[in-house]
């Protein structure tokens, strides 16, 4: 194989393995607004994939080699699909470059002055009310989230500056491989057990990911966070919070239907606050936008009033509509403490509302080694739903011997008069969704996987 660097203004022809995935798709969209060649392959048909077919890419419904030819310059996959595949094995043997999706984002990020969102929770968030901002203060920055923007009806946009801002995710360490001048860190938990051996794992592998910033970078974190301040930091850095004190702090919070209110404290200065985004951790999300946006000596005006009109994001507690004037609210939350504050939250946005949240639980790995955590979690529901945990392709679901049933009973340990039903599948929680809904109830559906389809057909 050659190394694994390239040129990436000589790139004419781009091959996508896992065409229909958020983050290759970006890179997709990026690559045809430059005027290359793209062609991939997805096997399943998505919104996403065929918005890259109309786009101009040439997108096949199954993975063989003959789809792989001479004339491709590199090949970008997604980490999910294995070595075996292939339009892999065809790239390897024509000799062509070939990265992860991550791998090809260091590329990009070596030629860009880089702003990197990691943590366990709230990447997407943070990288589109950021995003938001830095276009909003002129920055003309280039974008890609873990998320559809409403504003940009994308998970792309295409900058003139060298501005480069960018979603790392941890799972498998794939940010090691992204070359940031700055960091920006929300928190750290548990999770990708099927990755990380532990906790302390995961703190060592952050730690080596600050240790990479440049001597000029800067670290912006929160420091509220209890395994954050396990990091030893050796770069400037700019906190953020609400407890502990802080460069940039939230203080005097209150929060009303439909809206938080909050003074934004920085510099012996205060300025107050109003979003239209529900939880505590949204305000820990808008801290991060700000420190980072002040960072850049954007006019504060222009933060608040960007904050102040953020809608969320696609499936990040988003609104998609009523069924029998209940309303349908999707949202993305799959690790236990996303799921226990979502439900708190939204139980404050909504005072005197019943929630009936429908969970699925994504990974059997992350199921098992944090069954306890997601008993807890789904606790706060009023009415509750589980189907059955969603197979995630490639991860060794059959080591694990788990199904939504055992949660269900484990909650009905705790809370023997609860509401709480299995459902075999979608199809099933469906109908138990419409026998079961009122007037006036929060629809949460929460989850990773496909649970997103429940949301869209229920107010079809």
């Amino acid at each position: 194989m050659p190394k694994k660097r390239i040129n990436l203004n000589k790139i004419k022809k781009v091959y996508f393995v896992g065409m229909g995935g958020i983050g290759l798709s970006a890179l997709a969209k990026m690559m045809l607004q430059q005027n290359k060649l793209v062609v991939g392959a997805d096997i399943s048909s998505s919104a996403t994939s065929k918005e890259i077919a109309n786009l101009g890419a040439k997108v096949y419904s199954h993975h063989k080699g003959v789809n792989v030819t001479k004339d491709v310059d590199c090949l970008i996959y997604s980490s999910a699909v294995p070595i075996n595949n292939p339009e892999r094995q065809m790239a390897r043997k024509f000799n062509l470059p070939c990265f992860s999706y991550t791998e090809f984002l260091g590329e990009l990020s070596k030629e860009k002055f880089t702003i990197a969102i990691s943590g366990t929770n709230g990447k997407s968030t943070v990288t589109s009310m950021l995003g938001l901002v830095l276009v909003k203060g002129k920055l003309d920055p280039t974008v890609i989230v873990g998320s559809q923007i409403f504003s940009w009806q994308s998970n792309f946009r295409q900058g003139n500056s060298n501005y480069f801002l960018v979603e790392a995710c941890e799972y498998k360490a794939n940010m090691l491989n992204l070359y940031p001048n700055i960091i920006v860190l929300t928190n750290i938990e548990a999770d990708h057990l099927d990755f990380y051996k532990d906790i302390n794992h995961i703190v060592r592998v952050f730690q080596t990911y600050i240790n990479n910033l440049p001597k000029n970078g800067i670290l912006i974190l929160n420091s509220d966070d209890y395994y954050l301040s396990k990091l030893k930091i050796a770069r400037q850095v700019i906190t953020y919070g609400i407890k502990n004190k802080s460069d940039v702090m939230a203080k005097n919070i209150k929060t009303g239907n439909g809206w938080q209110e909050f003074d934004l404290c920085t510099d012996n200065q205060s300025n107050k606050i109003r979003i239209k985004v529900p939880g505590r951790f949204n305000i820990y999300n808008c801290l991060a936008t700000i420190a980072t946006a002040l960072y850049f000596n954007i006019d504060k005006k222009i933060i608040i009033k960007t904050l102040t009109n953020f809608n969320g994001i696609w499936r990040r507690f988003e609104r998609v509509g009523e069924r029998d004037k209940a309303i349908i609210i999707s949202d993305y939350a799959h690790h236990p403490t996303s799921i226990e504050s979502t439900i708190a939250s939204t139980k404050e946005f909504y005072p005197n509302k019943r929630i009936f949240v429908i969970f699925q639980p994504h990974h059997h790995n992350r199921t098992k080694k944090l069954f306890n955590e997601f008993k807890q979690s789904c606790l706060g529901a009023d009415f509750l739903i589980i189907p059955e945990i969603y197979n995630v392709t490639g991860r060794e679901q059959s080591k694990h011997k788990i199904s939504s049933v055992d949660l269900v009973k484990a909650i009905k340990q705790v809370q023997p008069d609860k509401n709480v039903f299995y459902a075999k599948d979608l199809k099933i929680a469906k109908q138990l969704t419409l026998k079961n809904i009122k007037k006036n109830d929060i629809v949460l559906i929460m989850g990773a996987g496909d649970i997103d389809d429940l949301a869209r057909d229920l107010v079809k």
